[in-house]
């Protein structure tokens, strides 16, 4: 295989300068329908294709996206690579529904992303629930230990395999190879949904990937840590432990029926990025955040996590830096505003950390303006004079036994409900999903009883500001509970 060159792409790109006329779908015509103020879409559009001869079918690859993804899987280090393009959802709605059937038990980290839940409600399969750890420093929940899962698997040996986020929002992680030897040695799939660690492994400087620690899926969104455009990922497979066929089937049914080209496009040449200089480039970005990081170690009004391994977890993500100001002053969502009215943007705030992220595409000048944004919000609240206060931890939001019951999902959880105020509805189940966005982790899900602990944390982000994603109050004022 070449690996130096982009398949798709290129056949894109040929298409593109024969000038055939269309007479196919879309309607835009390679962009002649867009009006003037388009602009850029123009140029993008024009290679907007569908399933013409040449450019092969996603549900069907027999060229160029079959060559596009072979290279991926080479790439990757995965025996069979498949693109994605509705983001890492779709990802873990296949594995899901690939691995579980109605009734069937799946064991899961608590702190799952939303999607994982839906999969399981597409299946009508039931979850085990592993409470994450909890690093008392930071106050974040990271990933599991390995002998929860062990015991998960002692449990329910009739579980179908395990499915674990790693790493986390903020780029923790745990040792995932000796989590998949005590899943392998029961017969079990380890399903890994590294959504933000799809740059991982291609630099010694980077934790090592999901791939290379042993698991069997693995689903990546290459848009959030590479290159690709939004809703580009990959599910990458290894092992016989998951049937491939009915993997294939269920993305036929889950994906559209009219991918994208432009975004199949973008992961063909995220990945040509990555296999001629992803570690030149890397190397760079690397000594970007190195800037930043050092830029906080000189300043004790600011925080950023530790370097692993800590308590809570084994590795770290160095182009996540979570910044937080150690005076107590601002709070994590109050730092983002005041970084946003200097023209930073940051990716999401908590009740203490404002959340930056780094990539391969960070350069210096992103880490200048960084650095003088901090100064001068610094200056301005006088943070240099404020006493720093210890890092105290925030609340154990997962409280619960470190493995639980079975919780049953499905399509058809219903029930009457009503709405109550938020601050008495300790002991009420709840009726709706309570999902903070970013990171998209559930704190509470449908028949999920609700606890003092969620709601004083769910009000505290309420008052702070944070978003929500399909509650019936975005304000949170009420919440909804069943009957």
């Amino acid at each position: 295989m070449a690996k130096n060159n982009a398949p798709l792409l290129d056949a894109l790109l040929r298409h593109r300068e024969r000038g055939t006329a269309s007479f196919h779908v879309p309607g835009h015509k390679s962009g002649r329908g867009l009006p003037p103020v388009a602009g850029i879409l123009r140029e993008m559009m024009e290679i907007d294709m569908t399933e013409i001869t040449g450019l092969d079918d996603l549900h069907h690859p027999e060229g160029a996206i079959r060559e596009a993804q072979r290279l991926a899987a080479s790439c990757f280090g995965a025996e069979e690579t498949y693109f994605l393009v509705n983001g890492s959802t779709v990802g873990n709605l296949a594995a899901i529904t690939a691995l579980c059937g109605r009734g069937d038990t799946l064991i899961v980290q608590r702190n799952v992303h939303k999607s994982v839940l839906h999969g399981l409600m597409l299946a009508g399969a039931q979850a085990v629930f592993l409470t994450p750890r909890f690093d008392r420093r930071s106050g974040l929940s990271t990933g599991v230990r390995t002998a929860d899962v062990e015991t998960a698997l002692t449990m329910y040996p009739e579980a179908k395999g395990v499915l674990l986020t790693n790493p986390s929002y903020y780029g923790l992680g745990v040792d995932l190879a000796s989590i998949a030897e005590k899943v392998h040695a029961r017969g079990k799939p380890l399903i890994v949904d590294e959504a933000h660690g799809a740059h991982f492994g291609f630099h010694p400087a980077l934790p090592p990937s999901a791939l290379s620690g042993g698991a069997d899926l693995v689903v990546q969104s290459t848009h959030k840590m590479l290159t690709s455009m939004t809703m580009g990922a990959m599910l990458h497979v290894q092992g016989s432990r998951v049937d491939r066929g009915l993997l294939r089937q269920r993305l036929s049914m889950l994906q559209s029926s009219s991918p994208s080209y432009p975004i199949m496009a973008s992961l063909d040449a995220g990945r040509l990025l990555m296999e001629t200089e992803g570690a030149e480039r890397l190397d760079d970005a690397l000594r970007t955040v190195e800037r930043v990081e050092s830029y906080v170690r000189d300043k004790p009004w600011y925080r950023t996590l530790p370097a692993a391994p800590a308590d809570a977890y084994e590795t770290k993500d160095p182009f996540k830096v979570a910044v937080s100001d150690a005076t107590g002053a601002l709070d994590g969502f109050a730092l983002r505003d005041e970084l946003e009215l200097r023209g930073m943007m940051a990716e999401m705030a908590d009740s203490r950390h404002t959340l930056l992220v780094f990539s391969l595409a960070s350069e210096p000048m992103d880490a200048d303006r960084l650095i003088r944004a901090l100064d001068d919000i610094a200056a301005v609240h006088g943070l240099a004079n404020r006493p720093t206060m210890e890092a105290l931890s925030e609340r154990l939001l997962f409280d619960e036994a470190p493995v639980s019951e079975p919780v049953r999902f499905g399509m058809d959880q219903q029930g009457r409900s009503t709405e109550v105020p938020l601050l008495g509805s300790a002991g009420c189940v709840c009726a709706e999903m309570v999902v903070p966005y970013p990171p998209g982790i559930p704190v509470l899900y449908p028949g999920e009883r609700i606890t003092g602990t969620m709601v004083r944390y769910i009000n505290d982000l309420a008052e702070m500001g944070a978003r929500f994603q399909g509650a019936a109050d975005p304000r949170f004022r009420t919440i909804r509970v069943f009957v």
